[in-house]
């Protein structure tokens, strides 16, 4: 704050006048991106004023003076707020645009096959639940639905792109019901038959549940259709477009819910003599393998991006920097052993580099995406086919 105020007043020529606007539009699109309130900051403002006009009291200035000094003091806070303003106004609008957008496409997938997918999820954990019964496991054992595969993908991508719905709603109860109502009931001290009859009671709960999410699912893809922008059009990873959108929610879902998330950005070491010695054609190829393999080896709830050229990025949802180093060194080491076929018939192997950085409680995205950033350049520095954690 002292910085601030301090270059507000120090400007002298037109080039240092020109840096300070850049710096209050600067200071206007953090604040949309982090969503403080514009009332905030305008009241900040009004009390800045106020202390000035309460500390020119004290030096010897004629009324004058005192006019003047208060008049330049409050006309140049009103105009890095007036400049602050439009830039947060502009950015805001930019971002609620690729809001609402996002909640539509957040699926991320062929519509079909993800609806396919998801459903096989959901009744991979029934039958894994059902199985754990019969092998005689206590209700604390139970593996939660809402940490399941389907659960992960739900709460953090469907839930978003059906938000406001009631099926939406009423998959979310049903979660809520099985883990926190159902499952602790499995394992309650209950003698002779009467055990028996209230198991199966309990599992007929239990499916009805399952068979509610299922129903409420397929409706929620019948009335969806697919959008194809934000998807890189090689690797059908997301692009750019929604990497705003996507890091906003999940930095507002591991501060309410007091949860951890992480982004790894992952380069093809050496990936340009890979275009001249084959081709750009084999370049493509392996673009596209690597998209699989990252694919195949991260989660439903996880999200994937190519950020451009041989650059990707995984958001890792639901997980704290012991585990991402894990996932991170699993991904390293599985496209290192990965023999990639080329169109002309050759194999090759690449590996890559990878920066990672943990959410640590700051709004700003940026932040997160500079740290994983430095710690990729350090991968590469050091000598490649690494992980360094920020």
């Amino acid at each position: 704050m002292q910085r601030w105020l301090s270059g507000l007043f120090a400007s002298s020529d037109e080039e240092s006048v020109k840096r300070l606007i850049a710096e209050q539009q600067k200071v206007g699109e953090v604040h949309a991106r982090i969503d403080l309130p514009l009332h905030i900051v305008l009241r900040g403002a009004r009390c800045l004023k106020e202390s000035f006009s309460t500390l020119v009291e004290k030096y010897a200035l004629s009324g004058d003076q005192r006019v003047q000094a208060i008049r330049l003091v409050s006309d140049t806070i009103d105009l890095a707020m007036e400049i602050m303003g439009q830039a947060y106004a502009i950015s805001h609008d930019r971002n609620s645009r690729a809001e609402e957008s996002y909640r539509l496409f957040a699926i991320t997938q062929n519509i079909s096959k993800e609806k396919d997918q998801q459903r096989a999820a959901v009744l991979h954990w029934e039958n894994q639940m059902m199985f754990s019964q019969v092998v005689g496991k206590k209700g604390s054992e139970l593996s939660r639905i809402q940490a399941s595969d389907f659960g992960l993908w739900f709460r953090h991508k469907g839930a978003h792109a059906f938000e406001g719905s009631s099926e939406s709603t009423a998959i979310l109860e049903s979660m809520e019901q099985i883990d926190n109502v159902l499952l602790p009931l499995f394992g309650a001290q209950i003698e002779g038959s009467e055990a028996q009859v209230e198991r199966i009671s309990l599992l007929h709960d239990v499916r009805d549940k399952v068979r509610s999410i299922l129903f409420n699912l397929d409706s929620l893809f019948e009335q969806n259709n697919e959008l194809e922008s934000g998807r890189d059009v090689l690797t059908r990873l997301l692009n750019r477009k929604f990497m705003p959108v996507v890091l906003t929610r999940q930095i507002e879902q591991a501060t309410k819910q007091n949860t951890s998330f992480a982004v790894v950005t992952l380069d093809i070491d050496h990936f340009k003599q890979v275009n001249d010695t084959y081709g750009h054609q084999a370049g493509d190829s392996v673009l596209q393998q690597l998209a699989l393999i990252l694919l195949n080896n991260s989660r439903s709830g996880d999200y994937l991006f190519r950020l451009g050229g041989e650059e990707f990025l995984l958001i890792a949802v639901d997980m704290d920097g012991s585990q991402i180093e894990r996932l991170a060194e699993k991904l390293r080491g599985r496209v290192e052993r990965e023999k990639l076929l080329l169109p002309n018939g050759h194999a090759i192997n690449v590996t890559v580099s990878a920066g990672v950085s943990c959410f640590d409680g700051h709004p700003d995205y940026q932040r997160l995406l500079r740290k994983a950033d430095d710690a990729l350049y350090k991968a590469k520095s050091s000598g490649r086919n690494r992980v360094v954690i920020a």
